[in-house]
């Protein structure tokens, strides 16, 4: 198995930067958007966008909250091992609000599908938004592309995007994975 670098530390603090920066451009003061991490892996991002939002730019109401799809997901009962659920936490209300999905990787759209699905046992959003770090373009199972996207390439199949946050594994880095 071999590893390329596509993203270092540097490079990703950049691209978090310019995504929070075209989240200003688009929502202002964030009065009406909330944020929604999309569990497991797209907490890291959310909270990453959620702290230069907050520290950087000095908004001071950024709502920020996590959902699970584990039960939503048209794959949940396909695996040999039982799929486990993460937390959903939304403390506030999002009906009529602009949602934000975050998530690391953007590969079939599916997790996206099943977020979609999950958004509406808590209302009626107004609009929603994708931001993801990694679109892998070429391999979308269905019609969902990010509004906003941090980097967008092209992988074999068979090629794995994997991206490591500090929080998780102890550095910021996105690599491509081939068996």
């Amino acid at each position: 198995m071999s590893q390329k670098t596509l993203l270092s530390a540097k490079e990703i603090g950049i691209i978090l930067h310019r995504l929070a920066c075209q989240l200003i451009e688009n929502h202002t003061d964030f009065k009406d958007t909330v944020l929604i991490g999309v569990q497991p892996r797209g907490v890291y991002l959310a909270n990453r966008i959620k702290q230069i939002l907050v520290e950087d730019y000095q908004l001071t109401d950024v709502k920020l909250g996590y959902l699970d799809i584990t039960f939503y997901r048209d794959d949940f009962r396909r695996g040999e091992k039982p799929l486990e659920a993460n937390k959903t936490h939304i403390d506030f209300v999002v009906e009529d609000k602009r949602v934000v999905f975050i998530d690391d990787v953007l590969y079939t759209g599916r997790s996206i599908r099943a977020a979609l699905t999950a958004m509406q046992s808590f209302g009626r959003p107004l609009e929603i938004e994708l931001l993801t770090l990694i679109d892998r373009r070429f391999s979308r199972h269905l019609p969902i592309q990010p509004d906003y996207r941090g980097r967008q390439v092209d992988v074999i199949n068979q090629e794995k995007v994997k991206v490591n946050w500090i929080e998780n594994e102890g550095e910021d880095a996105v690599y491509l994975v081939s068996k």
